[in-house]
């Protein structure tokens, strides 16, 4: 039975709550999990979480989608606070905070819907409305709101993401309940300004893009000058994922800088500090920037942070980037992974899953998904 299927057809249709606790862990490890009680008087994060749910089933916009949109959403609210209980920290005034929990609980929802063999495109349109799903709440109150709107709008629909803020809004019982309402309210009209409410901002060319949404000062209506020096690509995914195969098969004589030829060289395992193997990595990469050479950057990859970081050097040497993924299915992976000659050990593939973020175009000129799941 497929995680859709608990999602009710109409409204009025009763939410099996006894048999999704039943099937899934991570929903019962929302129980009892406290919160913060100025803003959740009603409980812990289980009875937010059906509160939510039950709200946005109520929902006539929710009523008024297809199906498969009413689906989305629905297990995006299942999974919305998945992280909470492991963010939630007493502060130094004796108050709960859940900071971070949107990100972490996109990476969560991630695993959880790729161990559930959800396919590739729906996983990651579900796991963006879990990764966003705050900002609708503080959009209008934040410095930097025009640049915040059109990063997410990058990877997730706004009106969806408005629909479920609402319901979200809806699930908990606050002081400021409806000034909560107003301020989703207002952050659907922002971003209506800004033409994002169905699509990614029409950025005139991929560089203004890059520059945007790395957080340098453009124009993003403008068309930023771009001469690129060489053009880079920079590999993601998992080990055994395929990067290897597509280098032998395309990469075309061009230099490969491989973190796993480095690790062999310097004598470094998989688990150990991996300090000395980036350096290595990237003072190679340098010999070919400076050079004005195309490379290939060969690693896992797998956070946004530490592709940021790749992005960073590259682009100081005025390179162009693609980033290429690849992706196979749990079963496949683990089946790769140990017939390889030297396998990753399980406890670094599980702290791989810990930081796990699909790239989307905001990260570079172009991004190339390669996945044998569909």
């Amino acid at each position: 039975m497929s995680i859709f299927d608990a999602c009710p057809r109409t409204g009025g249709d009763p939410i099996d709550w006894a048999d999704l606790l039943d099937r899934f862990e991570w929903l019962r490890a929302l129980d009892g999990a406290p919160q913060n009680p100025r803003f959740h008087a009603e409980g812990d994060v289980l009875i937010h979480t059906r509160l939510v749910v039950e709200s946005l089933t109520a929902l006539s916009d929710w009523q008024s989608l297809e199906p498969s949109d009413q689906e989305n959403l629905f297990v995006a609210a299942l999974l919305h606070d998945v992280a909470k209980p492991d963010c939630t920290r007493t502060e130094l005034d004796g108050s709960l905070s859940s900071r971070g929990h949107a990100r972490r609980g996109a990476i969560r929802a991630r695993e959880i819907l790729w161990r559930l063999d959800v396919a590739p495109p729906r996983r990651e349109h579900i796991a963006s409305l879990v990764r966003w799903h705050m900002l609708p709440h503080h959009l209008v109150e934040r410095d930097h709101a025009a640049q915040d709107l059109i990063r997410a709008a990058e990877s997730v629909t706004w009106r969806e993401l408005a629909l479920h803020a609402e319901a979200d809004a809806r699930g908990r019982i606050c002081e400021d309940f409806d000034a909560g309402l107003e301020r989703i309210t207002l952050a659907r009209e922002l971003v209506e300004s800004w033409n994002c409410l169905e699509t990614p901002f029409p950025f005139a060319n991929d560089h203004t893009r890059v520059l945007y949404l790395r957080g340098e000062r453009v124009d993003p209506k403008s068309s930023a000058w771009f001469e690129p020096k060489c053009h880079v690509t920079l590999l993601s995914g998992f080990p055994g994922a395929g990067k290897d195969t597509w280098v032998r098969a395309h990469g075309g004589g061009r230099s490969v800088v491989s973190l796993d030829a480095w690790r062999t060289r310097l004598g470094i395992a998989p688990e150990g500090v991996q300090g000395r193997v980036i350096q290595a990595a990237r003072e190679e990469a340098r010999e070919h920037l400076r050079r004005g050479t195309d490379f290939i950057w060969n690693a896992t990859s797998l956070s946004r942070q530490v592709r940021s970081q790749c992005l960073d050097l590259f682009l100081r040497y005025g390179a162009e980037v693609t980033i290429r993924y690849f992706e196979v299915g749990e079963k496949t992976l683990h089946e790769r992974n140990r017939a390889r000659e030297h396998s990753v050990p399980t406890a670094v593939l599980k702290r791989l899953c810990a930081r796990w973020e699909v790239p989307d175009r905001g990260e570079a000129h172009s991004v190339v998904i390669e996945s044998e799941v569909r």
